[in-house]
């Protein structure tokens, strides 16, 4: 996730006033099927008959897309059932709130903090275990955070991070290009820089089994999707997202199922979510008007579908 400078100034002084008490009412008819009892594992993968994509050593928890909200609730997506299901609040022991997550195949999620600092999470109870991630390396903050796996099915995988430079001189273009986080030893390793008109801005990420890395760079204008060179950094052609919210606060993506999925909150306190068919027709539609919470951070591993659900 990346919010706009005005959110997080409010969100400095007023994080602490959020209602806990995760989705309030339901989301009108055509609504995803939402479950508010804390669910011991996740959605059933199943329901949804997810398309084919990696699966050795997946489990079906590791096939669905996770989410965090403002206010550090915990749940899982499952993007073929538009099920969501509550696992919990994150019991992270820091001042800070939720500013990106990624998951790994073992379906243990990477939540970073907006102060940078890095938090492991268990994805069947929402327990926050603290890294040694050490925070303001080489003057940078880690932003958007993606799995790719190395190579197309492999099961071995790298975490990325769209990081911003905290001395940067124009604060509206603080990116300062992609990087690796190394696992275990948890340094950033330049990559390189996007390139061209997208040079200086912020992104998320998402990644996939197909050794394949996108970044949505939401905070431009349009929004902008775009792969990224795992190699160098290089941003490729970017598509312009104009059916997906501009002018947002909060924002997160995913793929999964061959399609990116877009969550965004233009302050109404609520996500909408967006699918892009980029797998078929290049199309966009709106699937959960509204979700009854402000989602800040996606995350799905490289055991995630790469085809549509059947």
């Amino acid at each position: 996730m990346r919010a706009s400078l005005s959110l997080l100034i409010v969100a400095a002084v007023g994080c602490s006033s959020a209602n806990r008490s995760g989705f309030g009412t339901d989301p009108d008819s055509g609504s995803p099927d939402i479950n508010t009892t804390p669910d011991s594992g996740g959605t059933g993968f199943g329901d949804s008959g997810g398309g084919s994509g990696p699966t050795g050593g997946c489990t079906d928890a590791a096939k669905l897309v996770y989410v965090v909200s403002d206010i550090g609730d915990l749940w899982s997506f499952d993007p073929g059932a538009l099920k969501f299901a509550k696992i919990g609040a994150l019991d992270c022991q820091t001042a800070s709130h939720p500013n990106s997550m990624a998951v790994s195949r073992d379906a243990t999620a990477y939540v970073n903090m907006a102060d940078g600092s890095l938090f492991k999470v268990d994805t069947t109870n929402a327990h926050c275990t603290a890294t040694s991630y050490a925070v303001d390396q080489q003057n940078l903050i880690i932003k958007g955070m993606g799995f790719s796996s190395d190579t197309s099915g492999g099961t071995s995988e790298t975490l990325y991070t769209c990081a911003d430079d905290e001395l940067a001189i124009d604060p509206f273009h603080p990116g300062a290009g992609l990087y690796k986080i190394t696992l275990p030893g948890l340094k950033l390793q330049k990559v390189g820089n996007y390139g061209g008109l997208l040079n200086g801005a912020e992104c998320e990420l998402t990644g996939n089994g197909d050794a394949r890395l996108f970044a949505d760079f939401a905070l431009e204008t349009p929004p902008k999707l775009a792969e990224l060179d795992k190699a160098t950094g290089k941003a490729g052609t970017p598509t312009s997202l104009s059916s997906v919210p501009s002018n947002i606060n909060q924002f997160a993506f995913s793929f999964w199922g061959g399609d990116f999925w877009f969550y965004t909150d233009k302050s109404t306190g609520s996500s909408k979510v967006t699918r892009y068919k980029y797998a078929t027709d290049k199309s966009f539609s709106t699937v959960v008007p509204s979700t009854g919470m402000s989602i800040v951070g996606a995350g799905v591993s490289t055991c995630a579908p790469l085809q549509p659900p059947n």
